[in-house]
């Protein structure tokens, strides 16, 4: 995962913390590791799509065509 130095580190297990009440969830402590592991790699699989090149023209496709 990158690291931008303007921004605090990742830590999964404090955005767990900070959303889960927002959400209304209760999370077991059993499910914490998993949920941890589960945003470490949506993480890593973000910061492969932010550092596709783009150029400032190019527009999201209104219509996913695989």
């Amino acid at each position: 995962m990158a690291e931008n130095p303007t921004l605090p580190a990742f830590d999964p297990e404090a955005i767990v913390d900070a959303t889960a009440p927002l959400l209304g969830l209760a999370i077991e402590p059993a499910f914490r590791p998993g949920i941890a592991q589960n945003l470490k790699v949506m993480a890593t699989m973000a910061d492969l799509v932010l550092a596709a090149p783009m150029d400032e023209r190019e527009e999201p496709a209104p219509v996913f065509r695989p």
